[in-house]
C-alpha cells in the first residue's frame, strides 16, 4: 500500500529507503497470502505423502513412495516458512532443543533417497521414512511420552 501511495504521490524512487528496507518492502507478503500459501504447500505435502503411500503397492512402488514421501515432508517443512518466514523458521529449527530432530530429519530425507536409488535397500528406505515421520513430530512424541510416564 505504501508503494502505491509513493507512486500516486510522485515519490516512486526508493533512494530514501535503505537497501534492507527495499528488500523487505519487495518481499513481504500479507497475512492472508501467507496463510493461503501455507495451506497450499501443506496440502501439497500431504497429497504427496498420500500419493506415495498409494504408489507403494505398484511393482516399482518403493522408489515412488520414497520420492513422494520425501517431497511431501519437504513441502510440509517449506509450508511453515510462509507463516513465520524462512529465516525465523531456520533459527527455530536449529535451536538447541530442536537441533537433534532437525539433523535427523535432514539426514533421513537424504538417506531415504540414497537407500532406494543407490544402495537398493528397500527395508532401509522404510526405516528412514519412519524416522522422518518421528523426527518431524519430535516435540509431540516427547510430550506424549513424558505425559504417559508421569
Amino acid at each position: 500500500m505504501d508503494k502505491l501511495r509513493r507512486v500516486l504521490s510522485g515519490r516512486e524512487d526508493n533512494e530514501e529507503l535503505g537497501l534492507t528496507a527495499q528488500v523487505l518492502d519487495a518481499s513481504t507478503l500479507s497475512y492472508s497470502t501467507r496463510v493461503k500459501w501455507f495451506v497450499i504447500c501443506f496440502a501439497g505435502g500431504i497429497l504427496c505423502s498420500i500419493l506415495g503411500t498409494a504408489l507403494l503397492f505398484l511393482p516399482s512402488g518403493l522408489k515412488l513412495f520414497a520420492v513422494f514421501y520425501t517431497l511431501g515432508n519437504i513441502a510440509a517443512l517449506a509450508s511453515t516458512c510462509f507463516l513465520m518466514g524462512p529465516l525465523k523458521q531456520l533459527k527455530r529449527m536449529f535451536e538447541p532443543t530442536r537441533l537433534i530432530a532437525t539433523i535427523v530429519v535432514l539426514l533421513c530425507l537424504v538417506l531415504t533417497l540414497c537407500s532406494v536409488f543407490w544402495w537398493g535397500k528397500k527395508g532401509l528406505a522404510i526405516i528412514f521414512c519412519i524416522l522422518q515421520f518421528l523426527a518431524m513430530t519430535w516435540d509431540a512424541v516427547i510430550k506424549c511420552f513424558t505425559t504417559c510416564l508421569s
